[in-house]
């Protein structure tokens, strides 16, 4: 059995040198980049991702006073006239939908309507919305619109049922039946990654898979079914194994939990080549540990991202689950994504 809890405890000692001066009060980053253009001091995702990770590693403030204090924290992030919450490295439904998701946690919502995305509760909105995103060029970054809208809407209790069936419905008709991703016929290799990876060398489908990832835990929210579980089995296992994204496995970023979980949810939904999936998942497993435990916190640029950070907790939550007796901790990890919708 590995042990996770070195890596574990050094995420933890990363978030004490990002909080600052009131409970609740998170730096994304704690230093800049080359181009200077981070956001240092208090950031929406800095806040939002300390939440989180507290959350998984069991380590969530239960004092009254101190879990009002974060609630007043990201609660004033929030724009008044819009409802939105805003943050320069990311679309707003995104920002929105993440911070809304961290106030989840501590059973509380946004104060302001969200009215930016009112709009889109008409049905016809809403699927124009989804009709115009763009599949094919830039995937990714487009299911933070796509999936962003569902879970900013339905944990601010603004979308009701038949809203839902609205969203769950256009998806199930647009699965594509040789991936099983989204959308149906565009998903082509691409060069355009996300905000972390920008453009790529050589086009991949890894991109699609991504998105689809986010539309997957909407759908496991939900308790909706996939149409193509097998499909996205095929294509994970494709992806891996084909080496279809040259760092997975091999960087502190998203990349790992959007794989680990779109081929671990539909091997839940179908059992579909089980003694495959349960392979490359521990041999994933092993890649990865060794690799983050040759990282130094102190000089990582992915552990000096909070959000980056968050992504690899997510991933080890995940495999976590899905290798019993494999993986160890002091505490078992509990996945944000199991309890509310978006990361």
């Amino acid at each position: 059995m590995k042990n996770l809890q070195p890596i574990l405890d050094r995420a933890q000692q990363v978030l004490k040198t990002h909080q600052l001066d009131h409970p609740g009060e998170y730096a994304r980053w704690i230093w800049q980049n080359q181009e200077g253009t981070r956001q240092l001091g208090l950031n929406e995702y800095g806040c939002a991702d300390a939440a989180n990770i507290l959350y998984m590693l069991g380590a969530f403030p239960a004092d009254a006073a101190e879990r009002a204090s974060w609630v007043q924290t990201l609660q004033n992030l929030q724009h008044p006239d819009t409802g939105l919450f805003v943050e320069a490295t990311h679309h707003t439904f995104h920002t929105t939908a993440h911070c809304i998701a961290a106030l989840e946690l501590f059973e509380a919502k946004a104060i302001y309507p969200l009215k930016a995305m009112q709009p889109y509760l008409e049905k016809s909105n809403l699927y124009r919305l989804l009709d115009e995103l763009p599949w094919a060029e830039s995937p990714w970054t487009a299911s933070h619109q796509g999936a962003g809208i569902y879970a900013a809407l339905v944990l601010q209790g603004e979308a009701d049922l038949t809203w839902q069936g609205w969203y769950f419905d256009w998806l199930y008709e647009n699965a594509d039946p040789a991936t099983g991703f989204w959308r149906k016929g565009y998903v082509i290799p691409t060069h355009q990654g996300d905000s972390f990876s920008g453009i790529l060398k050589e086009a991949t489908v890894f991109p699609h898979l991504a998105s689809s990832f986010h539309y997957l835990f909407n759908h496991e929210y939900a308790h909706r079914p996939l149409r193509y579980p097998e499909k996205m089995i095929d294509t994970c296992l494709d992806i891996y194994r084909g080496h279809r994204w040259p760092t997975l496995g091999h960087a502190v970023s998203f990349a790992e939990i959007d794989w680990v979980y779109c081929l671990n949810r539909a091997l839940r939904q179908s059992g579909y080549r089980f003694a495959d999936c349960k392979s490359a998942l521990h041999d994933f497993a092993e890649e990865y540990i060794e690799y983050l435990e040759g990282l130094d916190p102190a000089t990582h640029d992915g552990f000096n991202d909070l959000h980056t950070l968050f992504g690899c907790i997510c991933a080890l939550s995940e495999l976590q689950a899905a290798l019993p007796g494999e993986l160890s901790s002091d505490k078992p990890l509990k996945l944000v994504l199991d309890r509310r919708p978006f990361i």
